[in-house]
Parts: C-alpha cells; sequence; structure tokens
C-alpha cells in the first residue's frame, strides 16, 4: 500500500518538534517571574488541542518556566540552568531526528495494528532480533553495556565474563569514535550515530574480529584514540536468568532458630526456541535454570519457597507449563481457545516434582501473561498460596510470523508480524483477561487498579470463561490461607515499615490525580520544605527503631551471584542498579518470606491450624453479630 500519507505526517511532526525545541531553547535564555501565581497543565489527556501557535507557544513558555524552576529550586546558577536546559532541548531535537524510515513504518503499523488489539504487533528486524536475545539470554559480540554521551556512545559497562573483559582494554567511560569490521576493514566514523545503529556495526558472528577506534575516559574531546580489536564471543546475559537467596525467619518464642525460605527470582519466562528446536543438549530455559535453582536450595535446607514473579511480563508459554510441571504431579495448566473456538490443554505429562514443600507466588500488577498461567495453575491446583498485588490481566496468546518467509526478497530483514492468536483459560474455566489473577493474600498497593494493566488499555478483550478442564486438586487451602493471612494482618499493625509503607502509598494517592504544577517559586520551596522535613522525620524513625532486618530475617548470599547486565545495546541499567542498591531490604519480599514460614508451622501441626481457623470464624460470627 502507498504510506507516503504516514510518513508525511510523520515528517509534519519531526518540524513542529524542532520548532518547538528552537523555541525553548530561545525562551530559556530569557528572563522568569517567579512571583507571578500560575500553573503548568503537565498532564493534559483531559485538554483539548491548541489551536494556534500563539496557544502552542504560552503552553511551552509555561513549560520551559516550569524546567528551569525545577532546576532553580535545586540552588543552581541561572547560567547553568540556562546552558542544562539547552543541552536538554537539543537531545530532544537529536532524538527525533536519529528516527529513520524503518522507525516511522514500526510506528504506523503498530498504531494500526492496535487499533485492533493492544498485543497486535509490528516488530522490525531490529526489534525482533533484541526479542530473540532477550528469550535466548545470549548474543553474539563484545559484552559491553553502551550508553550516550552527548555525540558519542559511550561504554558504561563492561560485562564480567565476556569478550571485552576477558581482553581487558576497553574500560568503563570509554568513548567509541569509529568501528571496523575485521583485521584490516575500513573504520567508520559513529560519532553521532544513535546507539542501536553502532550496536549493529559491533555484533557479529562469533570468532570474528571487531575493530574499535575509542577515545579513553581520562581523554578530552581533542585528546588521542587508540584502536581495540577484539574477538566476538557468545554472551550469557545473565541478569535476566533466574537467580535464589535465603531468607532467614527467625522462629517465635525459640531464641536463634530460624526458618530458612528460598526465593527463586524470575524476571522473565525465557527460552531458546533454535537450541531447543536443534535438540542441543545445554540449551537455556527457565525451567532448567529454576529445577537447578531448587536442588540447591534443598541442599542448604531450605523449609519453603516463595517464586517471585513480579514485574514478570511474561514471555514461553510452552516455559509457563513446564515451569508449573515443577510444582504439581501431572494435569492440564492453561487451556487454550484459538480464534475457531477450538480448545486445547497445555499439560504437564512428566510425572513427580522438583518441589513437593510450601509454596507462594509473589506477583504484582505487571505480572502478565505467563506469569498470570504460572500464578493461577498453582492457585487452581491448591499447591500454593498468590501473594502481592492483582495481576496485569493480559491473557492472550500471541505468534510471530516472519514476513520474510511471505515475502522472500534480496534483501531480507522485513520484520515480524506478532498476532493474536488465542485466549488461555485457566483449568477452572475463567479467563486473567482484564481481571488478572487476584492474590491469596493482598498486599498494599498504590493508585487506581483501573488505571493500569489490561483494564486500561484501548481495544482489550473483555473478560469471559469456558468449562473448567478435568484436573485434581492437589488440596484445599481455604483454613490454611486464611489463617496466614489473619497472622499477616495482625503482624503489620505493629510493623513500623509497614505504616511507613501505608504512610507513602497514601501521599501517593492524594497526589495521583493532580494534573497541574504552581510556577511560584515560594510554593516550590516550601513543598521542598515539607519533604525535607518528612525524609529527616523517617530517617530519625528509622535510627530510633530496631533494624527489623537484622530483627526479624536475614538475607543469605544469593546462589546464583555472577551477575551480568544486557550488552552491547542501550540499557538504563547501571542507574537502575544503584537506585535498586539504595532501596533497602524489600519489606514485601521479607513478608512474603514470612507468610511461608508460618505455612510451614500451620502445616507441619495441622491441630493448631484447625485451632486458630475455629478461633478466627468464632471471632468473625462475633463481629458479623453485632448489633
Amino acid at each position: 500500500s502507498d504510506l507516503q500519507a504516514a510518513y508525511e505526517i510523520f515528517n509534519t511532526y519531526v518540524d513542529r518538534v524542532r520548532q518547538r525545541a528552537a523555541f525553548a531553547r530561545d525562551r530559556a535564555k530569557q528572563p522568569f517571574d517567579f512571583t507571578v501565581d500560575e500553573y503548568y497543565q503537565y498532564d493534559r489527556t483531559a485538554e483539548p488541542w491548541a489551536s494556534s501557535n500563539a496557544e502552542l507557544d504560552e503552553l511551552w513558555r509555561k513549560r520551559v518556566k516550569n524546567d528551569y524552576l525545577r532546576l532553580r529550586l535545586t540552588d543552581k546558577e541561572d547560567e547553568a540552568i540556562v546552558e542544562t536546559l539547552i543541552e536538554r532541548y537539543d537531545n530532544l531535537e537529536r532524538r527525533i531526528n536519529e528516527l529513520n524510515g524503518e522507525d516511522v513504518f514500526q510506528f504506523f503499523m503498530n498504531a494500526f495494528a492496535q487499533s485492533i488489539e493492544p498485543h497486535t504487533a509490528y516488530l522490525s528486524a531490529r526489534t525482533s532480533e533484541n526479542f530473540e536475545i532477550s528469550m535466548k539470554l545470549s548474543l553474539e559480540g563484545i559484552g559491553a553495556l553502551l550508553g550516550r554521551e552527548n555525540e558519542y556512545t559511550l561504554i558504561s559497562r563492561i560485562v564480567p565474563g565476556g569478550p571485552a573483559d576477558k581482553d581487558g582494554r576497553l574500560q568503563a567511560g570509554d568513548r567509541i569514535t569509529a568501528v571496523g569490521q575485521g583485521k584490516d576493514g575500513k573504520l567508520v566514523d559513529v560519532i553521532g550515530w544513535r546507539i542501536d545503529d553502532v550496536v549493529d556495526l559491533i555484533r557479529g558472528p562469533k570468532d570474528t574480529v571487531v575493530r574499535l577506534e575509542v577515545l579513553p575516559e581520562d581523554s578530552s574531546v581533542s585528546g588521542p584514540t587508540r584502536i581495540v580489536d577484539i574477538v566476538r564471543n557468545e554472551v550469557k546475559l545473565e541478569e535476566q536468568a533466574a537467580q535464589s537467596e535465603i531468607i532467614e525467619v527467625p522462629l517465635e518464642g525459640r531464641e536463634g532458630e530460624v526458618q530458612k525460605i528460598g526465593v527463586i527470582d524470575l524476571p522473565v519466562f525465557y527460552l531458546d526456541f533454535n537450541g531447543r528446536a536443534q535438540n542441543k543438549p545445554d540449551y537455556r530455559s527457565s525451567t532448567r535454570d529454576v529445577r537447578r535453582l531448587i536442588g540447591e536450595l534443598q541442599e542448604q535446607g531450605v523449609t519453603g519457597i516463595v517464586v517471585d514473579l513480579r514485574n514478570n511480563g511474561g514471555g514461553s508459554l510452552l516455559e509457563a507449563t513446564t515451569l508449573t510441571g515443577l510444582f504439581i504431579d501431572t494435569g492440564p495448566v492453561v487451556q487454550v481457545r484459538s480464534s475457531s473456538g477450538r480448545i486445547s490443554l497445555e499439560e504437564d505429562v512428566e510425572p513427580g516434582m522438583a518441589w513437593e514443600g510450601p509454596l507462594a507466588v509473589l506477583v504484582n500488577r505487571y505480572s502478565a501473561s505467563a506469569s498470570e498461567i504460572f500464578a493461577a495453575a498453582i492457585q487452581d491446583y491448591g499447591r500454593g498460596v498468590v501473594i502481592g498485588e492483582p495481576t496485569f490481566g493480559k491473557g492472550t496468546v500471541q505468534s510471530l510470523l516472519d514476513l520474510d518467509d511471505y515475502a522472500p526478497s534480496d534483501k531480507p530483514g522485513m520484520g515480524q508480524l506478532k498476532i493474536t492468536m488465542a485466549q488461555f483459560f485457566r483449568v477452572n474455566g475463567g479467563s486473567t483477561q482484564n481481571r488478572g489473577v487476584e492474590p491469596d493474600i493482598r498486599f498494599p498497593s498504590a493508585g487506581d487498579p483501573s488505571e493500569y494493566g489490561e483494564r486500561s488499555m484501548d481495544n482489550a478483550l473483555p473478560w469471559t470463561r469456558i468449562d473448567a478442564a478435568r484436573y485434581a486438586p492437589s488440596g484445599d487451602l481455604t483454613q490454611l490461607v486464611a489463617v496466614t493471612d489473619n497472622r499477616y494482618q495482625s503482624r503489620i499493625v505493629s510493623d513500623q515499615e509497614f505504616d511507613w509503607l501505608l504512610s507513602d502509598i497514601e501521599d501517593y494517592n492524594s497526589h495521583a490525580k493532580e494534573t497541574q504544577v504552581s510556577l511560584l517559586e515560594s510554593v516550590g520551596r516550601e513543598k521542598i520544605r515539607e519533604s525535607e522535613e518528612k525524609k529527616a522525620e523517617r530517617k530519625a524513625q528509622q535510627k530510633s527503631a530496631a533494624p527489623l532486618l537484622e530483627a526479624d530475617s536475614v538475607l543469605a548470599d544469593t546462589v546464583n551471584p555472577d551477575l551480568g547486565e544486557y550488552p552491547d545495546m542501550q540499557e538504563g541499567a547501571e542507574e537502575e542498579a544503584a537506585e535498586e542498591e539504595d532501596e533497602g531490604p524489600d519489606l514485601l519480599l521479607r513478608e512474603a518470606a514470612r507468610i511461608v514460614a508460618d505455612m510451614v508451622e500451620l502445616g507441619a501441626d495441622l491441630d493448631l491450624l484447625e485451632r486458630q481457623f475455629t478461633q478466627l470464624n468464632d471471632e468473625t460470627r462475633d463481629t458479623t453479630n453485632l448489633p
């Protein structure tokens, strides 16, 4: 079809961005009056489009004024503020100028596809390659995390164990100025290039040579460069692989005694599809890695396990089935209804379980798709307890179609089409579509549930149900869930950290509906003063309170500590890792471990479970019968 209109629309958009960037740069150099009582409307979702250039100029004047004020409130000098803002608006224009025809085509095709259903999409050749890398957790390159520093491609981090690490000549902070192929290939200047184009030059087949011209970190832009030649090899992306750790939960009333609770953190349901198809004995899969980690945890004497699926957006449907099979004997895991209405079963046919003990699945609002299949199956079989927030609500199945197979060309690389082909249903007949998986024990969460997940997406399929599959639950956890939930609720009443969490959630919810910010400097400084006072008060409380992590639980070293990064691609992993380190103990994970410790105790003393359940029911009836 003729896509000229799409490209003309995009070109108009680029022109508008350039105009706005130029306006912003010019306006940032002019003075502002921060005593004028006016507001910047940063969320314009419900606002009408500007109808003239004059209206646009006024909107952008306030945007630039707000940008200026945010920096002024950090006590930066005016000259430094102007310099920072000009660089910011330059970057805005630079990013739009880097977009190419392939990007525009992908934007247009996805806009069309998602008008049908939110998960139907077009993947360009580059996007398809990155998706495959994320599934098999490996690529062929040099093992360097790349970032951006002005016009330069920056080496942000060297992946431990990768080719660049073993070579030793490249360092974090070095800037790449040119890339050449082989020992004698021409060096191509890459200053000003977009990062994914530089990545394309650096990646390549295993055992081939890539030459990098680099400007060392400690050199000025006019300083001497050096040439580094590296032999490409396979780079393992361990950061997205399953990991494990142990949380030691003190036993109440038994000084010095603890229960060891294993935690398996699974960021994605990964599978090396090609390796599996080629019957490679060592192909990578989440199920294989989790089975190994379970064995290692058992050797260390854990009594219960938490599978942490928070922020796990899914992955391979096959892996969701096989991973569930590690925790059930045999039976159906998920029902799949095709577009024709035909229903098939994805089943675990391998007898036996890798782990038969107490089990919990920790989820949040970003646990989706394969994560929901796994959590729902564990819940339906009564095999474990689901803890956390209601999940995302993605109950559809997508297939990838390689467009090169349908339109052969001398220049392959047309990308792939991701098409929604089916809908999956729990073995109990319900769907996770829109509603997600409701946890047995619910943790506090911020925001309006209707504003996130599938339920917030345009053109999403509605919830529905089908007949239940024939399956044999492992047991009835009604009593166990009721008693452990009651223990959890009672415990957090006196938990200072949960008080802080609930206070933060209340603050977030009170500001969540705001759509504008004052441009009065006095208002901004008052808010900073209030925020600093609250931080100081919180810090004093934390200092005076007993360190809950030390008093209540001890985190052991990870079983699989050698973590990597996403190499040879642009990621914000370095900053995110630093933020995570600053966050300290994971309160919700610690509480999930406590809940599993309760499950272990109650499972070992069924009389205690019965007594506490009966007592809980009696208390509930007494409360219900109050006049």
